[in-house]
């Protein structure tokens, strides 16, 4: 890799207040908030409107519409 143009990769926590769930991975995005861990270690947190624990797709909520837009009922 080129030094200098690449983005400076740090861990960050994910966190998403509607559903309570956090996560600690690896992003290029900053903070100036922070979280102190599990661990006991103070990372930047990110906060998401979104995330796979509130989504309607992977909680199983999801609604199925047909093309006019109706709930489909059975």
């Amino acid at each position: 890799m080129r030094h200098g143009i690449h983005p400076v990769s740090r861990p960050v926590v994910f966190r998403d207040r509607a559903a309570g769930f956090q996560f600690l991975t690896r992003s290029t995005l900053d903070s100036d908030r922070t979280v102190e861990w599990e661990d006991g270690t103070t990372y930047p947190v990110v906060d998401v409107e979104i995330s796979s624990a509130s989504h309607p797709f992977y909680t199983g909520t999801a609604r199925v519409l047909d093309t006019a837009g109706r709930v489909e009922r059975f």
